[in-house]
């Protein structure tokens, strides 16, 4: 299962889908169909269904996939991070101050940077602690992406709950 990896790269805004109740000849063929490249850790899968574009996950440690998928892949480096839902993927809206008062809890009122909100699921992100531990794990593993992110005109957001077809 790579759900844990599928979210972090959502988080640096690649659309990733994920549904692990997807039998393996299906994924293969919406893979293909959507010319994603099929993230898996089966070996039987890549050897019997060949998909087109495909990368073995060899880690345990979905921060050090992340790096694997990154490095072999040679993805270019997001302008902005948190800018798909974690969950289920699409793009977030960022809101209005009166629309994002409306549905931050009363603790997280003025909070800085953005409010988003997922279109799809209706979750709501916006920038605290939880956006502070994801960008240092970020920064452990992909240290100039962050750098270069951050000197930027980057917004960070958090989601309220915390594919490439994998």
């Amino acid at each position: 299962m790579l759900g844990r990896l599928a979210r972090w790269l959502r988080a640096l805004g690649y659309d990733t889908s994920y549904d692990e109740s997807l039998a393996d000849p299906v994924l293969v063929q919406q893979a293909n169909a959507q010319q994603r490249v099929l993230l898996t850790r089966d070996r039987h899968l890549l050897r019997d269904l060949r998909p087109e574009r495909a990368l073995e996950i060899r880690h345990d440690d979905p921060l050090q996939q992340l790096h694997a998928v990154v490095t072999t892949l040679a993805l270019a480096a997001p302008t902005d991070l948190f800018t798909r839902c974690l969950l289920c993927n699409a793009p977030l809206q960022e809101l209005d101050p009166e629309q994002a008062q409306a549905l931050l809890p009363a603790g997280m009122l003025g909070v800085p940077g953005p409010v988003r909100r997922c279109p799809q699921c209706g979750r709501s992100y916006w920038e605290g602690s939880h956006v502070r531990r994801m960008r240092a794990a970020l920064e452990r593993v992909l240290p100039a992406w962050v750098s270069n992110v951050e000197s930027g005109t980057i917004t960070q957001t958090k989601g309220r709950t915390p594919g490439l077809p994998g």
